[in-house]
């Protein structure tokens, strides 16, 4: 059915392009009876309206636009050889002219008016308007002039000003750079034409998403040459989105497919003709056919599959039921794959014979799967074998299952504990009310017994939506005993099991800042002659001693307090309030007498007595390590005092323990920065001849002048430095000695002072052995100096690490010899080389004849033994000729030289032997 007046209908008549010029002043409305002067328009699809406006309404004879929604486009315009009418429901009609503009699979929009003029055509405002409805402009573009006209509905359509200096240009910039070149080739096609016929071009906005339908034709003059070109532009951006989201959808369909592994496909069972999608063909592994049949389906299935898959197929074309059924496939390649299939006829049995489908590939879901139950058994057996309890509550935190080891822990069977609340499991110690959750709680067992356990809680979901959870019992009640030991151990002494020091620190820290802080009293205890015990009786009954005097202080002193070791025979007595106990005094005399007492011990009495030192905040600043510093101050005055004293911190006695602490501070500065210096006192033969130099520290004070080892070992000692202090003695000697001149031809000796760093020390070897090889110097001009009881009571893997250093040409030397309770005794096992008789014996020579027989014997001893003898302090002539005639071989003391500084003693050794009495 064509469309149109008949001079739209022509090839070279008049166009709707032709009236959008001017047509002069006068416009004719010649509306009739009530009509509305709206044009009317209608879309339809497949015949069918599916859209109208309300002019289309009016002319139609219906209330409303909705009413013609439905209605066939045959049944509503009529078109013969007298026109064109609308028809109405009351069987009239009204003539109008009409313009159908064809969409292609987005359907026919019509656009009609009242025939006006008596001859059937609109007049120029009713063709602007029907314009505007389409969606619509149109141009006439005269070749000869290089003019285009535009209608006002295009200037409007495109969203160009009207009257724009260049439209054209306008218009051109307006479009997608990418459609450009078609518009060129548009034209050219157009000027060239000879065939007069319509040419269509499709074109995008820049910048937007709008689509235009650039519909023009050539018109011909009297020579055939093209000298005009008439068209239209329409929007036609809506009808385009079904078809965009239409292959959208497309597409996501086959990506959805892609992703699922799953194709589709149709089966005639008459003609066991098949179509498969693409996805499917790849699905198989093969090249699309152009042919595909049902047994050559079926030569894909498994051979151990095919009858019973053939069967399926079967009774769905007898049937039309739906079936869903898995089987393998064997591709081309060999690889075997697992499909999913599902099938259904595609309208019912009674309408044909067509069943459609879809095959997806599970192989890898179906492999997933099967390690999943095979996990799932391997996770039930590690439950069921695991060591550690397992147990599975509900929502309301009741037991619904568990595992053998939860069993033995709580000592009752599985029946027994289904059912049985998380409140009811756990121990009253614990907070019974409590949820499960991770961390520890306290169960208790059938017998009622606690069991601490580490629980670990996953909340999850079961299969039917129903939260449960699943919780592991670790039993921690051995590692918690364990811990708390370990804890015991760390801060209680290992041979009384007293509190140790960092105990005492904890409790102190604890009470100095309580709110009766001010009433908390120290006593710092110091047995006196303790290293008597140890000397002749052994270090197993110091023990025992020890241990003996740690029961009696824990059973006499006052409720409340606590008493501690703090290391070797020191005690500390902490009391929180000494008001309660009557006082400082009284209870500093209390333990006093505590500690004086006779203690059996190897079968035999022992009388035992303490220095007692008390300290008691002297302000809330008052520090735990101030307090102990105070104390211990006050003891070594009540030691200073005499065996079994007390006395109590004053102000005095903390300025100066404080000025101890400043002085320690001091000396580790020293120390770090070789803030000390080495004097030497030459050791010499009898003839005068230097054959060693003892090393000497001294300590040079920026404020107090040079210090002697009196005036800071002490300090040292409480600060333990002791062992930081020998090593930098023995490393400065041993560099310097290094720079000592020959004595005719030979190397003067060093000796060096050793008292925190002694052969029972595990390091003791490998620092000397270290400092000796970094110096270069020999060996056998090492001499180091140990007290007597250094030497006693040695394991015997320091013996043999000694005798190593003595292989090697080290040298030992026993000072201060016959100080010792058992000196005489032990000097055949003491490891040394040399014997230095101390000074109190050597002064007392020349007028104690008492002093002169031990440093006989002494003598007499070593030298029956092999060892050579020095005597120290010797300062008259007469010490020196009465011990050169018993035999000593080497001395030292002021009466041959004092100790001097490294350069002087270099000069003393260029002089020669030194003066000896004749």
């Amino acid at each position: 059915m064509a469309l149109g007046p008949p001079e739209l209908r022509r090839g070279k008549g008049g166009t709707v392009a032709e009236l959008v010029e001017p047509a002069g002043s006068a416009r004719e409305s010649a509306l009739t009876d009530s009509w509305s002067a709206e044009a009317g328009w209608v879309r339809c699809s497949d015949g069918l309206v599916v859209q109208a406006n309300l002019g289309a309404a009016v002319l139609a004879g219906v209330p409303a636009p909705e009413e013609l929604i439905g209605q066939s486009l045959a049944g509503l315009l009529a078109e013969d050889e007298l026109g064109q009418r609308v028809l109405r429901p009351d069987g009239t009609s009204v003539e109008v002219t009409a313009l159908r503009v064809d969409q292609g699979s987005a359907g026919t929009t019509v656009v009609f008016a009242p025939a006006v003029n008596g001859g059937g055509l609109f007049d120029v405002d009713e063709l602007i308007e029907v314009q505007r409805v389409s969606a619509l402009g149109s141009f006439v573009h005269n070749v000869a002039e290089g003019r285009t006209h535009y209608s006002e509905p295009l200037y409007e359509l495109l969203g160009v000003g009207h009257g724009h200096e260049d439209t054209e240009a306008a218009l051109l910039f307006k479009t997608h750079p990418d459609d450009l070149p078609a518009v060129i080739e548009f034209r050219e096609r157009l000027i060239e034409s000879t065939d007069g016929q319509p040419i269509e071009l499709e074109l995008r906005e820049r910048d937007t998403d709008r689509v235009f339908l650039v519909r023009a034709q050539p018109v011909f003059d009297e020579q055939g040459v093209v000298h005009q070109v008439r068209g239209i532009v329409q929007d036609i951006s809506r009808l385009r989105e079904p078809d965009r989201q239409r292959g959208l959808d497309r597409r996501l369909f086959e990506d959805a497919q892609r992703v699922a592994l799953l194709g589709t496909w149709a089966w005639n069972t008459a003609t066991g003709e098949c179509v498969w999608s693409t996805m499917l063909y790849e699905l198989f592994g093969v090249e699309p056919r152009p042919v595909m049949t049902y047994d050559d389906y079926l030569e894909f299935v498994h051979p151990d599959d095919r009858s019973w898959v053939d069967r399926t197929w079967r009774q769905l074309a007898e049937t039309g039921e739906a079936v869903v059924c898995e089987y393998r496939i064997v591709r081309p390649d060999g690889t075997i794959r697992v499909f999913r299939c599902r099938g259904a006829s595609f309208a019912g049995r009674t309408d044909g014979p067509v069943m459609v489908g879809t095959a997806q590939d599970v192989t890898e879901q179906r492999s997933t799967e099967s390690r999943m139950q095979r996990s799932s058994q391997r996770f039930t057996d590690l439950v069921a074998i695991t060591p550690v309890g397992i147990g599975l509550f509900d929502a309301g935190e009741r037991l619904v299952d568990a595992n053998d080891a939860l069993c033995r822990l709580l000592g009752m069977d599985l029946e027994r504990l289904r059912g049985m609340s998380a409140e009811k499991l756990t121990h009253p110690e614990h907070d019974p009310e409590a949820r499960l959750a991770a961390g520890q709680r306290v169960m208790v067992t059938a017998a009622g017994d606690p069991v601490y356990c580490e629980l670990n809680v996953v909340s999850s979901v079961a299969d039917d939506g129903q939260r449960f959870w699943l919780v592991v019992f670790q039993d921690v009640t051995e590692r918690l005993r364990a811990a708390e030991l370990l804890r015991h151990q760390a801060t209680h002494d290992d041979l009384t099991g007293l509190p140790g020091r960092a105990a005492v620190n904890d409790l102190l820290a604890e009470l100095l800042t309580a709110p009766c802080a001010k009433n908390v009293a120290l006593l710092f205890c110091d047995l006196d002659n303790f290293k008597r015990v140890n000397d002749s009786l052994g270090h197993d009954a110091g023990d025992e001693l020890l241990v003996a005097l740690a029961r009696r202080l824990e059973d006499g002193l006052p409720e409340g307090c606590t008493a501690a070791r703090m290391s070797g025979d020191e005690y500390v007595v902490i009391c929180p309030d000494h008001d309660e106990v009557g006082g400082v005094d009284e209870l500093a005399t209390k333990v006093a007498h505590l500690f004086r007492t006779a203690v059996p011990v190897r079968g035999q009495l022992l009388r035992v007595s303490a220095s007692v030192g008390a300290a008691v905040p002297s302000g809330p600043e008052t520090t735990g390590a101030d307090l102990l510093r105070f104390a211990d101050a006050a003891m070594f005055e009540a030691k200073r005092r005499g065996a079994g004293r007390v006395s109590l911190a004053n102000a005095a006695l903390m300025a100066s323990a404080d000025s101890q602490m400043v002085l320690e501070g001091q000396l580790r500065e020293a120390l770090g920065n070789d803030g000390l210096v080495l004097h030497y006192q030459p050791v010499v033969g009898v003839d005068g001849t230097i054959l060693t130099a003892e090393a000497l520290v001294r300590w040079p004070h920026p404020d107090r002048g040079l210090l002697s080892p009196a005036q800071f070992l002490p300090v040292a000692e409480q600060g333990d430095l002791l062992r930081d202090l020998d090593r930098w003695v023995l490393r400065t000697a041993l560099q310097e000695a290094k720079t000592w001149p020959e004595v005719n031809g030979r190397q003067v000796s060093v000796a060096i002072n050793l008292a925190g760093l002694v052969p029972g020390d595990p390091e003791f070897v490998d620092v000397v052995a270290t400092a000796i090889a970094g110096s270069g110097v020999e060996w056998e001009r090492v001499v180091l100096e140990l007290v007597e009881t250094s030497f006693v009571d040695l394991p015997s893997r320091s013996r043999t690490a000694m005798a190593d250093l003595v292989s090697r040409g080290v040298r030992f030397a026993v000072d201060d010899f016959g100080t010792g309770y058992s000196s005489l005794a032990r000097l055949k096992d003491l490891p040394a080389q040399i014997i230095k008789v101390d000074r109190r014996f050597v002064a007392g020579i020349g007028t104690d004849p008492s002093d002169f027989a031990v440093a006989r014997a002494v003598v007499d001893l070593a030298r029956a033994m092999g060892r050579s003898c020095v005597a120290e302090g010797v300062e008259t002539a007469t010490q020196f000729c009465m011990l050169r005639d018993i035999g000593v071989e080497a001395y030292q003391g002021w009466l041959l030289s004092r100790a001097v500084p490294v350069d002087e003693f270099r000069a003393l050794l260029d002089l020669g032997p030194l003066h000896v009495p004749s």
